[in-house]
């Protein structure tokens, strides 16, 4: 624990306004629309010594730093407050599906050439959408557990550990739903590819969160020294659909 902290419980910091919050939470919200729209449905490839021609997600590239937003989002400001952020993202997600299709839909005026393009870019396949949403919502929420649990097991010392463990079992779960209700079965997708680029984002994104560490370790002890407490999840309520506690209700940071 940072020595200039205080510590307070998870219904304590559920209940509380943050300095920082609404930063990391924007943060958050904009990195995860942006991976989603600019990534997620292409397959790239990339010659590895020994190995050969190696597919992946592209989306991985990016994806990731949500998942550092995430596991700061815990570590600093707890699980409520994390869950917020989650919430905030799934319904952004929804939103930017349903904007995309109606976009597409819309009649392009005769002089506009760019239709096919446009859809080709922006023309979401409703499984895959619903793919992605659901891999966010299970794999953020499970990563924000694990990491809160682990707080409390290593009595907030080896940040690493519960960063590196979180992104390890939050992004198996996320890879594990997204590929197969996303590509399983469909054109140019065999069973085998969709289990490789499965795999493969797993161990890139967990990967990224580990060389990502120092960084990691230097945001959450700026916002951990500017905002003046250090969050620990006991007794605090896992569930998804929890309310957190209202800001206005509790201490307003100094």
């Amino acid at each position: 624990m940072e020595a200039d902290t205080v510590r307070i419980d998870g219904k304590a910091g559920g209940k509380r306004a943050f300095r920082y919050f609404d930063y990391v939470m924007a943060a958050f919200v904009a990195i995860l629309l942006l991976s989603n729209v600019l990534g997620a449905g292409k397959v790239a490839e990339v010659d590895l010594p020994f190995v050969g021609l190696w597919p992946f997600g592209a989306g991985v590239l990016f994806f990731p730093i949500s998942y550092v937003l995430g596991d700061v989002l815990t570590e600093v400001y707890g699980y409520a407050h994390a869950r917020r952020c989650i919430w905030a993202g799934f319904v952004a997600l929804l939103f930017m599906a349903f904007m995309s299709w109606v976009v597409v839909a819309l009649p392009p005026a005769a002089n506009w050439g760019n239709q096919a393009a446009y859809e080709a870019i922006f023309g979401q396949v409703p499984r895959i959408v619903f793919a992605s949403i659901a891999a966010f919502w299970a794999g953020e929420f499970v990563n924000s557990y694990v990491l809160a649990r682990m707080k409390i097991w290593t009595k907030g010392k080896a940040l690493w550990t519960r960063t590196i463990g979180s992104t390890i079992v939050g992004q198996g779960v996320d890879s594990a739903l997204f590929y197969p209700l996303a590509f399983l079965y469909a054109d140019g997708w065999t069973t085998q590819l969709v289990i490789t680029v499965a795999l493969t984002q797993w161990a890139l994104k967990t990967g990224w969160e580990a060389l990502l560490t120092p960084v990691t370790y230097a945001v959450v002890g700026f916002l951990k020294r500017r905002e003046g407490v250090e969050v620990f999840d006991t007794g605090t309520d896992f569930s998804p659909f929890a309310r957190g506690g209202n800001a206005a209700d509790g201490a307003i940071a100094p």
